[in-house]
């Protein structure tokens, strides 16, 4: 296995890494796409190393499959602010990553698959949606509804899940979270710049709106490729219940998986779920198992039957 630095051509000129695996070329190859906010190009986080993708490009390569993985805008070795890039602004970035690894040498053009995790997987199916030739995607703990409907889910998953002092102030300043969610929505709704100030803080507000309005299932409903989708049971950042959605959804084949104990860290959890365990979880390697699914699936889609070839 080896890595080699690239540059994604494109609006962003996103700086990346190949990853080649010790085989004869061309290969087939799986673009990998990374959640939301500043994530470089292993989905790390300055404040959480997730290590999703860095992960993920080993164990591909160790199946003889090749992948790419990029820092987002504004991060690592990409220019750009990261806060004033909107959600379809992130597609076009990962369109022109798709049409980099294509056009490499060492790549079979003819087999090449999408994986993202979070808003990765969104990203991806968003991408699929447009007619991208890609063979596959590989879904990890996506959420298949309205991003308004989603983000109040998740208020009303994590309330319960907050210490017991952070409960009582709540409770004692009568503060509902997910009516605080829904006040905050509006504002940024109201909102027409890239950037704005809610709750004291800059966010990427285009980001939001645009998350806000979009619904992954117009996208899940124009893909006929495999697809791959895994969310594990105590993920309180994606619905579990969306296996089903995507499934029912997508016209092509689809295999579906829940993995007991699994958050949205693609680590396991023992316990009730809760948020405050992710530093814990995230010492620790991504889910072998999950890692394993992913891989099987992969080669199973991109070998070609009975020796054919692909161009």
């Amino acid at each position: 296995m080896r890595d080699i630095d690239v540059q994604v051509p494109g609006a962003a000129r996103l700086a990346g890494t190949l990853t080649l695996p010790d085989a004869p070329q061309p290969v087939p190859a799986v673009l990998l796409a990374s959640g939301s906010g500043p994530i470089d190009r292993d989905s790390n986080h300055r404040r959480a190393r997730f290590d999703v993708a860095r992960q993920l490009a080993s164990a591909l390569a160790g199946a003889g499959i090749a992948s790419l993985r990029y820092d987002k805008r504004g991060v690592g070795g990409s220019p750009g602010d990261w806060r004033t890039a909107g959600l379809h602004d992130n597609v076009d970035d990962l369109g022109a990553a798709l049409d980099a690894l294509r056009a490499r040498p060492e790549v079979d053009a003819g087999r090449v698959l999408l994986a993202g995790h979070s808003e990765g997987a969104i990203l991806a199916a968003a991408l699929a949606a447009r007619g991208a030739p890609v063979r596959g995607l590989v879904l990890l703990a996506m959420s298949a509804g309205p991003g308004e409907e989603l983000l109040r889910w998740q208020a009303r998953q994590i309330t319960p899940t907050l210490p017991a002092p952070v409960r009582f102030v709540l409770r004692l300043l009568r503060t509902d979270l997910e009516s605080k969610v829904a006040a905050n929505h509006r504002r940024i709704k109201a909102t027409t710049t890239d950037v704005a100030r809610i709750g004291g803080a800059r966010i990427n507000a285009r980001w939001h709106r645009e998350f806000l309005a979009h619904d992954p299932r117009e996208d899940l409903r124009r893909i006929e490729v495999p697809v791959l989708a895994v969310t594990g049971a105590k993920d309180l950042q994606a619905r579990p219940a969306d296996l089903e959605t995507i499934a029912a959804a997508v016209r092509g084949p689809v295999e579906t998986h829940l993995v007991p104990d699994l958050t949205h860290t693609l680590r396991r959890q023992p316990g009730p779920a809760s948020l405050s365990a992710y530093r814990r979880e995230l010492r620790r390697p991504v889910d072998a198992e999950l890692l394993g699914t992913v891989v099987t699936w992969c080669d199973r889609v991109i070998t070609p039957v009975d020796g054919a070839t692909d161009g």
